[in-house]
């Protein structure tokens, strides 16, 4: 009876260890889709509060020269977020003075459009006639038969309903951010104080002033990069002889916050602009071509160069990871996205279990270049 009791709880033992880790992969699963589930559906709580937050680990670093002046934080943080607040009010009245002309002479653009790509379009114009002939023959003529035709909300409508929502939004986040840059460092002395040991109070210190210290830097040198970028697509703009030259800057240095799908974004706005514009069609490739020639120079050597190989991505988890935010959060996710996996990857660099984790966000590294080069010994 003793030896069967034995087999039992051996075979129980033998059980366990498998068991468990199904239940932990299952309970991690339903907590990741539950976290998903309320950043999608409180996204308008939510952004307001990541938005802010990221702000002011960039601007801590300024408030900081300004204590060491003895200038008061809240005169300090008030100055920062005003400045802020002019900056981006500039940046809406630029574009919103072509982008307002543009819409409301939307059909003749359309028109504009369609005649100069009628000659690009030849060969499929058989198609086209084809598909109206279909739709001409499946229409029906009959008295007794009504049509019910939907008409979607024009994009001043869709504009007109979102914005209170934005500008609530952006009200909330400058409001909060203000709060958190007058505070000065009380969050990162309640996260230290609320620590048990020394060593997690050190090792809590440490990571949030690296986590802050990298984003400021990374945030920094990108906006400064991307300000130079919309200097030099103004200017490229302006020698072709484009409408509104200072406004495709402004487009190049807000869309180049966006990995991958700004630049894009930007390409296609100037080819555009350039098929209207131009007799020859031929300039909406040469226009965009150059646009995209500089949005290549900065990303593939001028931001590598400045950044630093410690804050270097790898380039499908950033592809990856805009694209996954950009669902969640739609623009504001794509612009959030990338600080967000810079912090991860700092917040990986101090935690030992997630070592892992972060080399597998990192770009690939010079020693494994060598040890593909490195012939194996016989």
């Amino acid at each position: 009876m003793a030896e069967t009791d034995t087999k039992s709880s051996d075979s129980h033992d033998s059980v366990e260890p498998g068991a468990s880790p199904l239940v932990k992969w299952i309970l991690v699963a339903l907590f990741v889709y539950a976290s998903i589930s309320v950043l999608s559906q409180a996204r308008s709580f939510f952004v307001p509060i990541v938005l802010a937050f990221l702000l002011s680990m960039v601007f801590a670093p300024i408030r900081r020269v300004f204590d060491r002046r003895r200038v008061p934080p809240a005169l300090s943080s008030l100055v920062i977020v005003s400045v802020l607040l002019v900056s981006f009010l500039f940046a809406i009245a630029a574009l919103a003075v072509p982008a307002t002309g543009w819409i409301e002479n939307a059909p003749r653009i359309e028109q504009r459009i369609e005649q100069q790509l009628s000659d690009i379009a030849g060969p499929f114009s058989a198609i086209f006639e084809a598909n109206e002939k279909l739709q001409s023959m499946t229409r029906s003529d009959t008295p007794d038969v009504q049509t019910v035709e939907i008409e979607g909300e024009s994009a001043a409508t869709q504009a007109a309903l979102l914005a209170p929502n934005a500008i609530a939004q952006f009200v909330f986040t400058m409001v909060l951010l203000l709060f958190l840059l007058a505070s000065g460092d009380m969050f990162y002395e309640k996260l230290v104080h609320v620590m048990p040991s020394f060593r997690d109070k050190r090792r809590a210190a440490q990571i949030a002033h690296d986590i802050e210290r990298k984003l400021s830097r990374y945030l920094l040198t990108i906006t400064t990069i991307n300000a130079g970028l919309g200097v030099a697509v103004g200017l490229t703009m302006w020698a072709f002889g484009m409408p509104y030259p200072a406004v495709f800057g402004v487009i190049a240095f807000l869309f180049n916050f966006i990995p991958y799908l700004g630049a894009l974004g930007g390409v296609a706005i100037a080819g555009m602009i350039a098929l209207i514009t131009f007799d020859w069609v031929g300039w909406a490739l040469i226009v965009p071509g150059v646009y995209f020639a500089l949005t290549t120079l900065e990303g593939q050597i001028i931001t590598p160069y400045f950044v630093g190989r410690s804050l270097r991505l790898n380039t499908v988890i950033v592809f990856i990871t805009v694209t996954f935010w950009a669902w969640l959060w739609s623009a504001v996710g794509m612009i959030v996205a990338l600080p967000l996996l810079v912090a991860l990857k700092t917040l990986c660099e101090h935690i030992e279990a997630l070592h892992n984790l972060g080399d597998f966000l990192s770009e690939r590294h010079a020693e494994l270049d060598n040890v593909r080069q490195t012939p194996p010994e016989h």
